[in-house]
């Protein structure tokens, strides 16, 4: 018998080409590419803000899903879906986009005002109105999925309206929710007031709905609602129910759910992170022929003004410049690490006291400390192509990438342990010689420095090293695994009536 193929709806704020300001944008492109790939049946829905270019990408109106009306508390509100495929894929994945001028149309940041540097403050009528087009779209067109695929905070409103909402609709009985928290550090918290622009009912404006410490919470909502919840990582799964901090108060919530919850690695998109394929690297490597990476490294010294020496590790960072990604670690040990005969390059931008921090130290260290402050693609490739080590000390990751790329780029990690770092790093082991890194804890400078250590002294033995650039490179971090694992969970949710 074959295996049955599912309607999927797949509901996100923010998708790559169009609009990107983190890994979330990725995921929604390369998820439903993979599923479609699988024989499933995938459509998106998507906010179409100032920045989408309606001609660049053939976006088109639909007859039937022209000028709707909608209530968002007393407010009228007047939206269209317009569509296109997604571009330049072997699948063709149709996309629906949320057109009103007022809410998306009329500014080109996603969330935050640049002017303010603040959440827009009608983020909840919003993100109400994507809840409401997705109920919207399905009536009108008369397409009904197996699975409703919510991601984050945006989309947190969906599960709430079909268990209350539309519980006696016909109509929307048939479908299932999953909902996918990528970090759930970001919430959507709003006034109490809020509440009475959702229509819902009066009862969920409490402690035992949305409500949390004073506020509506459109994370809860999705934590509370949906049929099943994942994350981008089995041990963030472990850590965001267990743990206080990583809860970011709603570890209660999470732990009641505990049996619904569950973790997927995300994967990575193979054409553009592939060291036998890469066009940015200067040249192209395999694990079988590892020459060419030394010749990438040789370029990535040059390109710093650093005198290239092979026996001498360079130490790559390509980060956001914030503390939760370990860089109130890395310049706790700065000084230490500088004693050390490594050359370091960092690439990234982030808080105004590390631009300050690394600027300066790329002076004091000239010939063995560089820096770009700023984000270049190009030189993200050369770093993860050329670089011996890369260093991802992050307190708290969700799922990560750049371990992933430097994995399959033989360049080592050494990462905290802690989320999707603690489930694709295996500290490497001196006795039997598996696993393909670093990893430290106690999150501290003295735990990291010492792991540091540990690495540069394997570094000595190139045979050893060469075997566990080689243990990275074997590891498959594709889409196809992570995709089929979904597959798995839709099985789940769809079995379990």
């Amino acid at each position: 018998m074959a295996a049955k193929k599912y309607k999927i709806l797949y509901v996100t704020s923010e998708i790559v080409p169009f609009v990107k300001t983190g890994g979330l944008a990725d995921v929604s492109s390369a998820l439903p590419q993979m599923l479609m790939e699988l024989g499933h049946e995938v459509r998106i829905v998507v906010p179409k803000y100032g920045a989408v270019d309606d001609r660049k990408f053939k976006i088109h109106e639909v007859v039937r899903l022209k000028d709707i009306h909608i209530k968002i508390g007393e407010k009228d509100v007047i939206f269209s879906l317009k569509s296109c495929f997604l571009p330049g894929q072997k699948v063709r994945v149709q996309i629906y986009f949320l057109d009103n001028h007022e809410y998306f149309g009329s500014r080109n940041s996603l969330y935050v005002d640049p002017f303010t540097g603040e959440d827009y403050p009608d983020n909840d009528e919003r993100f109400i109105l994507l809840t409401n087009a997705v109920f919207e779209l399905i009536s009108k067109l008369g397409w009904i999925p197996d699975i409703i695929h919510c991601n984050d905070w945006q989309c947190g409103l969906v599960p709430a309206y079909l268990k209350n909402l539309y519980k006696d609709n016909e109509l929307f009985t048939k479908f299932k929710t999953v909902f996918t928290i990528h970090n759930l550090a970001y919430q959507g918290m709003f006034p109490k007031s809020s509440f009475q622009k959702t229509g819902m009912p009066e009862e969920l404006n409490s402690d035992k709905g949305l409500e949390i410490y004073g506020k509506i919470n459109f994370m809860k909502s999705g934590l509370l609602f949906a049929d099943v919840i994942n994350t981008v990582s089995e041990t963030y799964a472990n850590e965001i129910r267990t743990d206080d901090e990583l809860g970011a108060g709603l570890k209660n919530v999470l732990s009641k759910r505990k049996n619904d919850l569950f973790g997927i690695i995300n994967g990575i998109d193979t054409n553009v992170w592939n060291p036998e394929k890469d066009k940015l690297l200067p040249k192209k490597f395999s694990s079988k022929n590892l020459a060419g990476k030394l010749e990438n490294k040789e370029e990535l010294a040059r390109k710093f003004g650093f005198e290239f020496k092979e026996n001498i590790p360079i130490i790559g960072v390509i980060s956001r410049l914030l503390d939760a990604k370990g860089m109130d670690l890395v310049s706790e040990i700065f000084p230490e690490l500088m004693k050390l005969d490594v050359q370091m390059i960092l690439l990234g931008t982030g808080e105004r006291k590390y631009h300050n921090f690394f600027e300066k130290m790329s002076v004091k260290y000239r010939g063995k400390f560089a820096c770009y402050l700023g984000f270049n693609d190009e030189l993200a490739h050369l770093i993860e192509g050329g670089s011996d080590i890369l260093l991802m000390p992050s307190r708290y990751e969700p799922c990560g990438l750049n371990q992933m790329y430097s994995l399959v780029y033989g360049t080592v990690p050494i990462v905290h342990e802690t989320g999707g770092l603690a489930d694709t790093v295996i500290k490497f082991s001196d006795k039997n010689e598996e696993g393909n890194g670093f990893v430290f804890r106690p999150y501290e400078g003295e735990a990291l420095l010492k792991e540091l250590k540990r690495a540069l002294k394997t570094f000595e033995d190139k045979k050893t090293w060469t075997k566990i650039m080689r243990n990275g490179m074997k590891c498959d971090f594709s889409w196809t695994s992570s995709a089929k694992k979904y597959i798995e969970l839709y099985k789940t949710v769809l079995n379990n009536e």
